[in-house]
């Protein structure tokens, strides 16, 4: 009897063991987890806030460079913005009275400026709301340079057309045309499949407005692609020529572009630029955030027209 006891007891004593081990385990998870969640919150806003700064530095940066151009901008590759910023340490950029703790996470900067108007813009495909001839020939030699389907480029312009009249129209029924897009990866709204959108990446925009092509910056695909006459060969070497001078005008342009030259139109070329593209990169220990900027620069004053984080990225060392 006595020993059926001691057995009970025994029991009952390891049950309430386990209990109280399995109460403080899950105590101790819920810590845990609300530890974790106040840390990302807290690197969450200050990424935030380093990563504002470091968008702003790019827009001062712009400012600089139009005030120093005096009202006779030129925007060109060889121009202080245009050279991108490698990765670089957080604490290089920190002046000499601030100070940098051991067992702070290494922070690492990265970005680059691209002018936006070194592509062709979608939106010039529309011309007081129908497609304009000339730019859809445009866009159509690019396309049958990277050997991309001319259906989508139709399909492209009509779903086009069709969402800026949905946009105008105010007060109506719902419609059933797509949404205006604002960037290039919303394009695949209005039919571009993913591989065309990946090829068409560096060549062309979307603004807000129609936008000609600064011919300072533009790759040798748009060159090619904005001017009838001028082969990819000639455009290659155009930009080989560019690169040991910019053109201070478009006179200077075309005449450097020979006979493909006389085909400049100033509502379609230029050699300034008012739209800029902003990327950064931030690299806290294993996580990178990437953030993307579009600015538009009037005069002095730059302006920004939209920004979008992009998804957030972990790397791990193999």
């Amino acid at each position: 009897m006595r020993r059926s006891e001691r057995g009970a007891a025994l029991l009952t004593a390891m049950l309430t063991v386990t209990l109280v081990a399995t109460i403080a385990s899950a105590a101790l998870w819920q810590q845990w987890r609300q530890v974790e969640i106040e840390t990302a919150e807290r690197g969450r806003s200050q990424t935030t806030w380093m990563m504002t700064g470091a968008l702003d530095w790019t827009r001062l940066i712009l400012r600089e460079d139009a005030i120093s151009a005096q009202g006779a901008g030129v925007d060109h590759l060889g121009e202080p913005w245009a050279l991108p910023v490698q990765e670089s340490k957080l604490s290089t950029f920190l002046s000499q009275d601030q100070q940098w703790r051991e067992g702070d996470a290494e922070v690492f900067l990265s970005g680059q400026i691209t002018d936006a108007q070194s592509r062709l813009n979608v939106m010039n495909l529309l011309d007081n709301g129908q497609i304009s001839v000339p730019a859809l020939q445009r866009f159509g030699r690019l396309f049958e340079r990277l050997n991309l389907p001319l259906q989508e480029l139709q399909t492209l312009s009509r779903q086009l057309q069709a969402a800026a009249a949905a946009a105008k129209s105010a007060g109506g029924s719902p419609s059933s045309a797509p949404l205006m897009p604002q960037q290039t990866s919303q394009l695949a709204w209005l039919g571009l499949s993913p591989s065309t959108l990946a090829a068409l990446e560096n060549f062309i925009t979307v603004l807000p407005e129609a936008t000609p092509v600064n011919l300072n910056t533009a790759p040798a695909e748009v060159l090619m692609a904005s001017l009838p006459g001028l082969d990819l060969a000639q455009a290659r070497q155009s930009v080989a020529l560019r690169e040991r001078g910019h053109w201070a005008s478009l006179d200077a342009a075309r005449q450097a572009l020979g006979a493909a030259g006389q085909n400049l139109q100033a509502g379609q070329h230029d050699v300034q630029s008012r739209y800029f593209e902003v990327t950064g990169r931030m690299r806290i220990d294993d996580v990178v955030q990437v953030e993307q900027l579009l600015v538009k620069r009037e005069g002095n004053q730059v302006n920004m027209v939209w920004r979008v984080r992009r998804p957030v990225l972990v790397t791990r060392e193999p």
